[in-house]
This record gives C-alpha cells, structure tokens and sequence, in this order.
C-alpha cells in the first residue's frame, strides 16, 4: 500500500495577524482612559464593530468585573475562531460578559453602549459617503447618553502610491503591501503576507492572508459627516513619533497634525 504524504495543518492567519497587528490590551486601556477624559465618568459597556475575532471585547471584560462587551460582525468564520481562541482564554465570569452577534453594524437595534469602537480601519470598507453616514448615524443612535464612538484612520502620502512595508517579529515577518491608489475615487487595495521562518530554517511565505479594499478617508471628511449624525463634538487623537521616524503608539489629543510620510490618528465622537 503506498502511504500518502502527511498533509501540514492549515496556516493559523489570525494568530500571525494578532502577533503582528493587534495590540487589544492596550487599545482597552486608550478607549477607557479617552471616554474618562471626555466625559468625566466611568464607562460600563462597549461595543466592538467590525469585530473578527473580537480581541478587543474579550480584553474589555478582563478589565474590570463592571465591563460587558458586544461584538458585531458579519463574517462567520473569524468569529468562530475567536470563540475557540479568545473566549476560552477568559474567566466563567468574564466570559460571561462578552456577547458576539453575528450581524451587520448598519443594522438597526444594536445593543446601546457607553463607547463604540470601530478599529483596524475596518469601516474604510464603506466607499460611499451616504452609507458612512448610514453606519455614524446608526452608531450615534446606539450610543448612550455621553457615549463615544472611536474610529481610526490612517494616511499620508505613502498611502497614495504603491509600496511594501516589513516588519520583523520573532520567527516572522509581516509584510503589508499596498497594491495600488486611484486619486479619482480615493480607492486602494491591500494584502497582507507573512514569511515564517519554520525549523529547518527555511522561509516559508504565506501570500494574501488577508485583503482590504477601501476607500481611504481624510481626517476632515469622518469629522465632517459625525457632526452631521449629530455629535456635538469630534475629536483627533493623533500617534507621537519615536526617535527612529516611527510611530510610537501613544495617542494624544490634538487640534493640528503634522506632515509625516504615514501617519495613524483616531477620530472621536461624543453624543
């Protein structure tokens, strides 16, 4: 009988994507410390759109036996990894706290928490003006009085041309390239790789792990629409920059940026 070759177990994207992208323990902390700031007062509950594998919400219900977290997306399969990766990783109790629905963020009756979340640049997907507008004024009417919603947003001239950017980590390197830029529509495509190095020493590459096609939105421009949704006040928290030209992870509150090559920020609004 001729044995067949051992088949290798399917390549675990959103583990690389987590060491390589994600930073939840810290993001909790920003969003709670940037809704204390805002508003003077403790937050209960947040609500993670665009979730995946809804890090974010299982870090917010390990921060305080206060803390519920809901987390909304419409893409089964990262979901159920994170319910075999993330949830399993909490306490009963704080388990017991993280709500995951699979559904659309445009929906209406969404659960109505103190801070929304929409990160990774995930709502860069709406391309149409109409339906960012759609998905701030659905977040506005789910928020509780005084809550705020936190989007991010990144730019900068790299962001208008084709480029390829490494990152080295420990057996690993993520590679974030983007494709293309169409100056009409603001469009651009981008795909993210990762070249393992396995234990014989040989690299293996991973190519397009994952694929964003978005439109690439202006600071101005998310403000711009938040205020028409009714926020009566945005926000820009914007990255400071280490000693080598890149960022530095800490977000500060500012009324003018800078001009940089690439630059991350988050705009906030409050109801």
């Amino acid at each position: 009988m001729k044995l067949s070759k051992p088949v290798p177990p399917p390549f675990d994207k959103y583990h690389f994507y987590r060491r390589a992208v994600q930073s939840p323990d810290v993001d909790v902390r920003f969003l709670r410390d940037t809704y204390r700031e805002l508003r003077k007062s403790e937050p209960n509950d947040l609500r993670e759109d665009f979730c995946g594998t809804f890090a974010i919400s299982c870090e917010w219900a390990k921060l305080s036996p206060k803390y519920r977290a809901f987390g909304i997306d419409l893409d089964h399969e990262p979901i159920s990894y994170g319910m075999a990766h993330n949830l399993t990783e909490l306490s009963k109790s704080a388990a017991e706290r993280v709500i995951i629905r699979e559904e659309n963020v445009l929906s209406p009756g969404l659960p109505k928490v103190d801070i929304i979340a929409a990160m990774n640049f995930s709502h860069y997907i709406f391309k149409a003006r109409e339906t960012m507008k759609q998905y701030f004024a659905n977040a506005y009417s789910t928020l509780n009085d005084g809550g705020i919603l936190v989007a991010d947003c990144f730019g900068g001239p790299a962001c208008q041309k084709q480029n390829k950017d490494f990152t080295e980590h420990r057996g690993f390197t993520y590679v974030w390239e983007q494709v293309g830029y169409d100056p009409v529509t603001s469009e651009a495509v981008f795909h993210i790789h990762f070249n393992v190095k396995e234990k014989s020493g040989k690299v293996r590459r991973h190519k397009h792990q994952f694929t964003y096609d978005w439109r690439m939105w202006t600071i101005l421009e998310l403000r711009e629409i938040m205020l028409e949704c009714g926020f009566k006040k945005t926000h820009v928290y914007w990255e400071g920059t280490s000693r080598n030209g890149d960022g530095d992870g800490v977000f500060t509150r500012v009324q003018s940026g800078e001009v940089c090559e690439a630059w991350v920020a988050y705009v906030v609004g409050e109801r």
